[in-house]
């Protein structure tokens, strides 16, 4: 039976939520309505994966138990909480915005929709996603996994990555949460997608609750939807990485970058545009004072952002200086605050 529209709409919360009590991981950010940790997975979650989040999760809440110690905590310790999962912009927010919380509010996370959109790096699915799970507020929590399952019940021709679409589903969905509890709507929806409705491969229909309701299963068109954008080909930058570590007491030649463009106030390996020949190199070497003793050997390596491909060629020396052109980190320094992005730490990995 094709169910009109608003018919449709209300018969998702009772089949969905029964399979949601029933089927929902055991996660543990879910055990807890406490707004920091809430908001840490959520930002967590944000471009990585469920598995790769649990550790760091655990891990950065041993260190920074409360908002209170993210807000006081120095950056490059906040970076080395975060080494490796990317996207590094996130944890500076993180801060700022615990920063504002303590300036702005007494230390306690705001319980108003408009208070949180209003936070660095909070955006209308982060506010919605803490203020219904941590304050029963009824806002649609909508990712891409609520957008899957949204346009393949409805077979929705519009294109997700839209704005104007994304305001519209989310309009759509707002007049569901009046009998329900909010976060648990919200979170029924998005765990659907993540575990059920696929975004890669086969959606596994034979366990979706909402399989006698979808439109695209019932014409056999679940892989159409959702309609997506175009992406454009990324960009391709060449660049040559140094990997210089020193005769004297193995130290590792590390250096800060600017704080604009990609990867901003991050540690680095020394690098520099283009591919370098061998002979190239040692001139740069040379130029910086590092007095090279031997090439170990070189490699080469591929690093994919969402809008830049950096394809890099990796020349590891000794070094018979340790010249002031960079900062030499020990074991211990790299250990407790140097914090590589996997671009670079991918080279110390051989």
């Amino acid at each position: 039976m094709d169910y009109t529209q608003e018919t449709l709409l209300r018969r998702i919360p009772p089949a969905i939520l029964p399979w949601y009590r029933k089927n929902a991981r055991d996660l543990p950010w879910r055990q807890t309505s406490e707004p920091y940790r809430v908001w840490l997975s959520e930002v967590m979650l944000q471009q990585t994966r469920v598995e790769a989040a649990r550790g760091y999760y655990s891990r950065f809440l041993e260190v920074l138990p409360t908002l209170s110690h993210l807000a006081q905590v120095e950056d490059d310790r906040l970076m080395k909480l975060w080494e490796g999962l990317g996207y590094y912009t996130r944890a500076k927010n993180l801060k700022r915005a615990a920063q504002l919380i303590e300036a702005e509010h007494g230390g306690r996370f705001p319980s108003s929709h408009r208070e949180m959109l209003a936070l660095p790096g909070i955006g209308p699915y982060t506010a919605a996603a803490i203020a219904s799970i941590c304050f029963g507020l009824p806002y649609p929590a909508v990712d891409g996994n609520v957008l899957r399952v949204y346009a393949r019940v409805f077979a929705m021709a519009d294109c997700v990555d839209l704005p104007a679409v994304k305001k519209a589903v989310t309009e759509d969905l707002s007049g569901l949460y009046q009998d329900v509890v909010p976060g648990d709507l919200n979170q029924a929806i998005m765990e659907l997608g993540a575990v059920v409705c696929l975004p890669n491969g086969a959606p596994r229909c034979d366990l979706c609750p909402l399989s006698p309701l979808c439109r695209a299963k019932a014409a056999n068109a679940q892989r159409s939807y959702p309609v997506k954008a175009v992406k454009r080909p990324r960009r391709i930058e060449e660049k040559t990485v140094f990997i210089l570590t020193a005769d004297l007491d193995g130290s590792l030649a590390v250096e800060k970058r600017e704080e604009r463009g990609l990867l901003g106030g991050l540690w680095a390996l020394p690098n520099t545009p283009g591919v370098l020949t061998e002979q190239e190199a040692l001139s740069m070497l040379r130029g910086w004072g590092v007095n090279p003793t031997g090439l170990l050997k070189s490699s080469r390596k591929t690093h994919i952002f969402t809008h830049v491909e950096w394809q890099m060629t990796g020349y590891y020396f000794t070094c018979a200086t340790q010249s002031s052109h960079f900062i030499w980190a020990d074991a211990q320094m790299r250990l407790d605050s140097v914090a590589l992005p996997t671009a670079f730490r991918q080279f110390l990995s051989e």
